[in-house]
């Protein structure tokens, strides 16, 4: 999921800071996404997806949690 989200910043130019400040998602949950430590909760997709005008199920593509 942590890659998909890195794609997506990486093609619109923003970093982790402004898709945060825009979404209200917080940079401690990015990184918890990143280690592994936890995952993202159904609010967090939502925004991520509604930011980035992709469908929740983006996200989810080619994850174990998809299969």
């Amino acid at each position: 999921m942590y890659s998909k989200l890195c794609e997506l910043m990486e093609k619109t130019g923003e970093t982790a800071y402004q898709v945060s400040k825009a979404t209200g998602v917080s940079q401690t949950a990015f990184s918890n996404w990143k280690s592994g430590v936890s995952g993202p909760g159904t609010k967090s997709l939502m925004a991520l997806a509604k930011h980035f005008n992709v469908p929740m199920e983006y996200f989810m593509e080619g994850s174990k949690e998809s299969k």
